[in-house]
């Protein structure tokens, strides 16, 4: 079943095509990379799947529901989560207010609630702090919640972004080069936690430019060209496209 539907979708800025009459189906439950050169337009798609842009022509569909041109915040509460390029942490919080900062939009106290501290928004507190603290564990941080998010190392900081975003309760997680900047061992501790995410329940869209990651493990991918898809398929199908390896791969894998 399509947990994401993108239908002949182009974004124009200014007399510039970003992306031109672009469509493909994430299924739910799998794994879909989204790779190309720099300035193909896969940040530019993220960013029409979340709201921060409005798709200048096309459709866009979540669970069978249109979120074309919505706000971000109703598309983050339908339950579409997702990291970005350059780590957007509060980096003066500690670890564990990061992650509880991002499960606000799901939280069930209300204002008045949580200002007298009823028995409510007590118990709510608690279930907040449990379950943000079972992301943490899911991403190898448990130990370091009263931590500043600001003195993690960079591949932390990476996975304390991704259990931020998994604190929306998503299920479809975009991930925008979460690899970036990382170490071997930590890219292999990366493509563990993104199998685990998937083990979840939880549908990823990942734009990566290391290949290693994303063959490894992606079980379907679409590459973009100068705002247009020029292949879909699985890894092994799209590292033998002739189409890709001359416009981005360059070689043979």
């Amino acid at each position: 079943m399509a947990i994401l539907e993108i239908k002949n979708v182009s974004q124009e800025f200014g007399g510039l095509l970003a992306l031109d009459r672009v469509s493909m189906t994430v299924e739910k439950g799998e794994i879909f990379g989204l790779i190309g050169p720099n300035g193909a337009g896969k940040t530019t798609l993220f960013n029409l799947i979340t709201g921060i842009y409005r798709p200048s022509s096309g459709e866009l569909w979540f669970e069978g529901r249109s979120i074309g041109g919505l706000r971000p915040y109703r598309i983050a509460t339908y339950g579409i989560g997702r990291t970005f390029q350059n780590i957007r942490l509060f980096k003066k919080l500690s670890v564990l207010d990061n992650v509880r900062v991002g499960m606000h939009s799901v939280s069930r106290a209300g204002f008045v609630s949580a200002m007298l501290y009823t028995p409510w928004a007590i118990k709510r507190e608690r279930v907040t702090l449990e379950k943000s603290m079972a992301l943490l564990e899911l991403v190898g941080l448990q130990d370091k919640a009263i931590e500043l998010a600001g003195s993690l190392p960079y591949g932390e900081q990476r996975r304390l972004e991704i259990a931020r975003a998994m604190a929306l309760e998503p299920s479809l997680l975009l991930l925008d080069e979460p690899a970036a900047g990382m170490n071997a061992t930590e890219k292999e501790e990366l493509l563990g936690l993104i199998r685990r995410i998937r083990d979840l329940g939880v549908t990823v869209l990942l734009v990566e430019h290391d290949m290693n990651v994303v063959m490894n493990v992606c079980d379907r991918i679409a590459v973009l060209d100068y705002g247009r898809k020029i292949s879909e398929g699985t890894p092994e199908q799209i590292k033998n496209d002739p189409r890709v390896i001359e416009s981005y791969l360059g070689v043979e894998l």
